[in-house]
């Protein structure tokens, strides 16, 4: 590998709008995020099938789920 072209890492504070913040390693100071695993409605278990026209019920049908 190259010698001095890779960016040295520093811990950098992640603020999420949620107001959820973690340390994560990188190249900046500090980032603010819309979304994190907090707040985001896969991991929260809160999340909806909107379904248009029965394509949820096809697809099942269609693979016998």
């Amino acid at each position: 590998m190259k010698k001095d072209i890779h960016p040295e890492f520093k811990e950098c504070k992640v603020t999420c709008a949620c107001g959820n913040t973690f340390e994560i390693r990188t190249n900046k100071e500090s980032m603010t995020i819309d979304i994190c695993n907090e707040c985001h409605p896969f991991f929260t278990g809160s999340e909806r099938s909107v379904d248009a026209a029965g394509r949820i019920e096809k697809f099942k049908k269609k693979y016998n789920l």
